[in-house]
């Protein structure tokens, strides 16, 4: 009769019993299990039964994903991984993650290459109530702030440094040369004034589609049910019953029963009936909303007539970019490979070859390209405003863990951006929903969280920088480095057990840190390549990139190169950077000058173990040494 009544327990219940009786030798309190991000399995490693019932439980869709114990040393399953992994990369097939009647299946390729992120948790439940041990541990994640009216003056700039801004974008979506030149000029004051590096990123205008003027320049109620009508004459000043489309083809293009959305989603119309000659769309609006000026908008499942940059792009980025000296080109609605490539060709003709491109993946035509985008371009970003409204919403969780995955194995920086915590534009606290999404989209493995208009108009831009800091630092402890370790290592290792140098040399380091518990891992580099080849293995510790500048003579005057490199090793997670003197050339004092750095911003003490990656001639050499004062 008891074990009768043991079988028609509850299987939650007797999980619940086994876990307590394997676990009695363990602290009181002190929970060591691993989650993997698999429908909320939970797997106890001292309890294969109970895990194996979880995997049972688990949906058909994710079967694929099953992970070995993270206490078994991370057998070979985790290379197998890693080779499907390999193969979907090199596989040249774009996914149709649009069409219905191409919804990956349980045997897709999308699932067999894992993009699930497992986490660790080994803190202490009388501990969350603590205040964070953050001395040792600094932020990774690497926070963008887009600068506006809330943080163009340099009082407000040397705050937003100081809680933790690492690139500034410059969105020319709006704005003229002079004013972002005139935030630019602050930004470089407030850096100065901070003694911190900060890269800046051009976000381009792109061949986007926006609503008009309007009357008075004030916002109209639109109504649910009301008949609006859109016309392609850009110049005309809109009003609740008539309104400005920017896209001339737009009557071409759409059809009866086409959904239009604008103002990121908040306003969805309806097309009733076109009309090509007169350049009118006849629509009736689906919900009640107030519309501003020149408004995003978007026409799902449209395959639009653009082209790849505009000429106030070219002049943007030519014009502003390559002259004052910026880091990054984000590349807005990048469709195809060859849009990075045109874009890289204007760089070069201008004089900018080392400014580096990050595509923004923001409809479905990109999406099918992503794998030859994300060969083409140094960066990913994944825009989900605009991707959100082109692909269905429940496939946008998965779309975003793919694309960071395989930005992740090619070994590129990859930011997660739009609506990370935009209830903090008006209010000083995010909502719950909000934090977490930050927390997810480092546990996915992005490089960096981008603010909007949280930091260009909000109420709270330094306190929003702060809020995502903290996160990041929790979210980067559970982080479980040792599983992306395993599978960062690049198909040629898996199936050939060989290694390019540099891969070599970056995965090595990883290695020696994680073994020997290094406080941190030194990188003496001119170019910054090898420390961000060190970041794409996510070491857990700081990545110092002490970048060696040159000093060259052109035809003028002599000038310093590698400030740049130091700025773009900010995107890449882990790298911290850091501009040496051109004039001491000694390695041994230059790594003094890190430690002493180091001991001052509470990352290294005394005896600590520290890896050091430095080129002695032509040889490459990783070592070990020990921080002493």
């Amino acid at each position: 009769p008891g074990r009768e009544r043991s079988r028609d327990r509850p299987a939650r219940a007797r999980h619940r019993g086994r876990v307590r009786s394997r676990d009695r030798s363990r602290p009181r309190g002190m929970l060591v299990h691993a989650f993997a991000a698999r429908g909320g399995a939970l797997a106890p490693p001292s309890a294969q039964a109970a895990r194996a019932k979880a995997t049972r439980r688990l949906p058909d869709f994710a079967r694929s994903n099953r992970r070995a114990p993270l206490s078994s040393g991370f057998p070979h399953a985790v290379s197998r991984r890693a080779a499907t992994a390999a193969r979907v990369l090199s596989s040249g097939k774009d996914l149709d993650l649009c069409d219905p009647a191409a919804l990956p299946g349980p045997n897709s390729p999308l699932f067999t290459m894992d993009i699930s992120t497992p986490t660790v948790l080994t803190s202490a439940l009388q501990s969350v109530m603590a205040p964070p041990m953050c001395r040792l541990a600094p932020k990774k994640t690497h926070i963008i702030c887009t600068l506006g009216p809330s943080s163009r003056s340099v009082e407000d700039l040397e705050n937003l440094l100081q809680a933790g801004m690492s690139v500034a974008r410059f969105n020319f979506s709006h704005g003229t040369h002079e004013y972002h030149l005139e935030t630019l000029e602050n930004l470089r004051s407030a850096c100065a004034n901070t003694g911190r590096i900060c890269a800046v990123l051009l976000d381009t205008k792109g061949p986007e589609i926006r609503t008009g003027a309007l009357r008075d320049g004030e916002p109209v109620r639109l109504r649910r049910g009301s008949k609006i009508e859109l016309t392609t004459d850009y110049t005309h000043v809109g009003t609740s019953e008539r309104i400005a489309i920017s896209y001339e083809h737009l009557a071409r293009d759409v059809t009866q029963g086409d959904t239009i959305l604008m103002s990121d989603g908040n306003v969805m119309m309806q097309v009733l009936e076109t009309d090509v000659e007169r350049g009118t769309v006849s629509c009736e609006c689906l919900n009640d909303a107030t519309l501003g000026e020149r408004k995003n908008c978007n026409l799902p499942g449209v395959t639009v007539d653009l082209p790849t940059m505009t000429e106030k792009d070219i002049n943007d980025i030519v014009g502003f970019g390559v002259v004052n000296d910026v880091d990054f080109i984000a590349a807005s609605f990048v469709r195809k490979a060859s849009d990075v490539a045109k874009i890289r060709e204007t760089l070069r003709d201008a004089g900018g070859e080392s400014i580096k491109i990050i595509s923004k993946v923001e409809n479905y035509e990109g999406l099918c390209n992503y794998d030859a985008i994300l060969a083409a371009s140094d960066g990913i970003m994944v825009a989900r405003g605009d991707l959100g409204m082109e692909i269905p919403l429940e496939r946008i969780f998965w779309v975003q863990k793919m694309m960071i995955r395989k930005a992740n194995l090619a070994g590129k920086p990859v930011i997660t951006a739009t609506q990370m915590l935009d209830s903090m534009i008006a209010a000083p606290r995010p909502t719950r929903a909000e934090a977490t999404d930050v927390a997810n989209a480092v546990l996915d493995g992005a490089d960096a969280i981008l603010l909007g208009a949280e930091t260009l108009r909000g109420n709270f831009a330094a306190e929003a920088v702060t809020v995502v800091r903290k996160i990041c630092r929790q979210a980067e402890k559970v982080f479980d480095h040792e599983n992306h370790y395993q599978t960062q290592l690049p198909p040629a290792m898996v199936e050939s057990g060989t290694l390019s140098q540099s891969e070599a040399l970056a995965s090595s380091a990883v290695r020696a840190a994680s073994k020997t518990g290094a406080a941190m891992i030194v990188v003496f580099t001119r170019t910054g390549l090898t420390a961000r080849l060190v970041s794409k293995y996510r070491p857990n510790m700081p990545i110092v990139s002490l970048v060696i500048p040159r000093v060259q003579q052109n035809s003028i005057r002599w000038v310093l190169r590698g400030e740049r490199a130091a700025r773009q090793g900010l995107l890449n997670r882990g790298v911290v950077p850091l501009l040496a003197n051109p004039t001491n050339s000694d390695m041994n004092a230059l790594l003094r000058v890190v430690f002493a750095r180091a001991k001052k911003d509470g990352v290294v003490r005394e005896n600590d173990q520290v890896i050091v990656i430095q080129k002695v001639g032509t040889t490459s050499v990783v070592k070990a040494v020990s921080v002493v004062f």
